[in-house]
């Protein structure tokens, strides 16, 4: 890695944040076009207004300590839908970053974040493999562009998410077969993102960001064991083996041969993948799964409730079930910092690369008093308890390079609008009314500011 600090900071998404949809030239996405169960909520047209708010946005996060932000770009604020360049995207991210520069807080980028252009999407989206030549070009214009004030990449935010999490990303189903032409072609993007990075960035470091979830069995029964292994490898292994050990693992390409799937590296891509590998992994974690093997005439894959707020699943593959010795909060979430320490070692044991845990945090309903006070104990006893697993996982061995919590404002949920709220930063809106959208600190904010604090001088 680079000679720098441990990174202390956060994380936030472009198309859950910025709004400003038909700003400056910006195509429409799949966020903006995809279908909505719920109307009611806020959507991401006007978002937070971090399009016009990044300034005080950054200079809150200055003040909390932050030497990192994780941030994404809007794809679709860069390329035009002819695949030219939009100049005026160009020039806003070119004030992100050096903004963020000017506050010494180094920019984490991710290139992809679920908004893929909705021309693509609607030329078969990851399906088609032209989205790899668009995707190419697009990810060469941000290494060309941004790479001498850029030095960390990050690729495709949770391809295991969207995949595997059916309607939630883009709101459609996809059959298995949709599903997994996906994979290999966003595996392969992937590849090229190493290499264009690798040549084209000074000094430049790239990694994946899945979403990493342990999975344990529910009990010490040989099939519950095996449906364990058997899911870890689907949920989480897939996909790192492709992007650092380079292949298809066996176990996943034997369960696509039960699907009737035949996966295979391409002879015109076997160079590509054997040749680039990442620099780091990026890691988000919430919660761990928990299954069993299902006995005849169980249902597989039981419904999304049963799954602690686990929504990701293979469908006819394994039994998803509550976890009997883990808790959930208020808000129905399933806390379990301890499987962070498990996630964060396995991953390590598998892979030694560096780890930034570059998403991790508390989607709550927070309110604001009458004094414009946010007090989010529930949050800051989350986080606490998720440091103490990441300090756990520092002392056995593991190299975790930075902690950015998700997120660094209040941003949109895909479900809930602004109802449900991640950030240290409270935005002051509800999905009915903009207000002002002024900023306030919560009380995690000024926890996190002296940890940050303390840590930093140790």
């Amino acid at each position: 890695m680079l000679n720098q600090p441990f990174f202390w900071g956060a994380s936030l998404s472009a198309h859950q944040t910025e709004g400003a949809v038909n700003i400056d030239g910006k195509q429409p996405s799949v966020q903006d076009t995809r279908p909505r169960n719920n109307h009611t909520i806020a959507d991401f047209s006007i978002a937070v207004d971090h399009y016009h708010h990044f300034n005080e946005d950054f200079q809150m996060l200055a003040e909390m300590n932050a030497n990192a932000l994780r941030i994404s770009f809007a794809w679709t604020r860069i390329i035009n839908q002819d695949g030219s360049v939009n100049q005026l995207g160009l020039d806003h991210y070119d004030q992100v970053i050096n903004a963020l520069l000017a506050l010494d807080i180094t920019p984490i980028v991710t290139t992809y974040h679920f908004d893929l252009p909705d021309t693509l999407q609607q030329a078969g989206g990851w399906h088609n493999p032209a989205t790899i030549e668009a995707y190419l070009q697009y990810t060469r214009v941000l290494f060309e562009h941004f790479g001498d004030r850029v030095k960390y990449w990050l690729t495709i935010n949770e391809p295991n998410i969207m995949l595997l999490a059916d309607t939630k990303i883009l709101g459609i189903h996809d059959t298995n077969e949709g599903r997994y032409k996906s994979y290999y072609n966003m595996m392969i993007a992937e590849k090229y993102a190493f290499q264009q990075c690798h040549e084209l960035v000074p000094e430049g470091k790239i990694g994946p960001v899945p979403n990493i979830s342990y999975v344990y069995p529910l009990s010490s029964k040989p099939e519950d064991v095996r449906a364990a292994l058997d899911f870890n490898v689907i949920r989480n292994w897939a996909y790192l083996d492709f992007s650092v050990r380079c292949q298809l693992n066996p176990v996943f390409k034997a369960h696509l041969e039960k699907l009737g799937i035949d996966l295979h590296i391409l002879p015109e891509h076997q160079a590509l993948v054997d040749e680039n590998r990442p620099d780091f992994i990026g890691f988000n974690y919430y919660t761990t799964a928990t299954v069993s093997f299902p006995q005849a005439g169980e249902a597989r894959s039981a419904g999304v409730s049963d799954q602690q707020s686990e929504d990701v699943y293979e469908p006819n593959f394994y039994k998803g079930v509550t976890n009997p010795y883990l808790t959930k909060n208020a808000f129905n979430w399933t806390v379990d910092p301890l499987g962070l320490q498990t996630s964060l070692e396995q991953t390590n044991d598998r892979y030694g690369l560096p780890i930034i845990i570059t998403e991790n945090g508390l989607g709550a309903y927070d309110e604001m008093t009458d004094d414009y006070k946010i007090h989010d104990q529930y949050r800051i006893e989350y986080l606490q308890q998720h440091l103490a697993a990441v300090d756990a996982a520092i002392a056995n061995g593991v190299e975790v390079q930075g902690y950015l919590p998700w997120s660094s404002i209040d941003l949109i949920s895909v479900h809930e609008g602004i109802r449900k709220r991640y950030g240290f930063i409270y935005v002051d809106r509800t999905d009915d009314d903009l207000k002002e959208m002024k900023r306030y600190p919560k009380d995690s904010y000024y926890w996190f500011q002296r940890v940050i604090k303390e840590r930093s001088n140790r």
